[in-house]
């Protein structure tokens, strides 16, 4: 598999079809056993796996939101809050010294939030589990069809898992798993069967 920069790419596939490993692996918290992780064609190793996992924002299915912003050095009010207005939760929270005001919100609230600092954080990858999945059906399509494509143009590579057919267009690629093992899909072969 070899991810472009600025890419929008998506991962699809069944319950237990190996995304989350996949994910895990690309993000450098799993090692491995078989092949190579490279980047910019330099091999990813034991003394530069912290530098690679700073290239990369994430939002897993299963994430923790702290209140503090971590990892976001300098937080640009102006930019703060256009994407709260964004991400349509500016009524209901802010960010103030460096910390949401709060965090006692919906599922889905939160998970904006934490694509929100994600956002923040400024680094050059985004990968993102899964993290429709709890959005309403109106934001759900914003999130799809206004955000991802606005990150894409500001030069974000973005790795999205997703099992949202009705937005697969939306991806420059889309890699499909089936019993851990990958194929890219193609308009003319929905399958993915290359």
């Amino acid at each position: 598999l070899a991810v472009t920069s600025g890419e929008l790419l998506f991962v699809t596939g069944g319950n237990g079809s190996g995304k989350s490993t996949l994910i895990k692996l690309l993000t450098g918290l799993y090692r491995p056993e078989g092949g190579k992780i490279r980047i910019d064609q330099i091999e990813l190793g034991v003394q530069s796996v912290a530098s690679y996992r700073n290239l990369i924002a994430t939002v897993f299915s299963d994430f923790h939101l702290f209140a503090d912003l971590h990892g976001v050095d300098q937080i640009d009010p102006e930019e703060a809050n256009y994407w709260l207005e964004r991400f349509e939760i500016s009524h209901v929270t802010a960010i103030r010294d460096g910390r949401f005001v709060t965090t006692a919100l919906s599922s889905g609230q939160r998970k904006r939030l934490g694509l929100i600092t994600a956002i923040l954080e400024k680094r050059p990858i985004l990968v993102l589990d899964e993290w429709a999945a709890d959005q309403d059906p109106t934001f759900r399509k914003k999130f799809y069809t206004d955000i991802l494509p606005d990150l894409k143009k500001r030069g974000m590579t973005v790795i999205a898992v997703t099992h949202d057919d009705h937005y697969f267009e939306m991806a420059d690629r889309r890699i499909h798993l089936e019993n851990g093992k990958l194929s890219e899909v193609t308009l003319d072969d929905p399958r993915g069967r290359i």
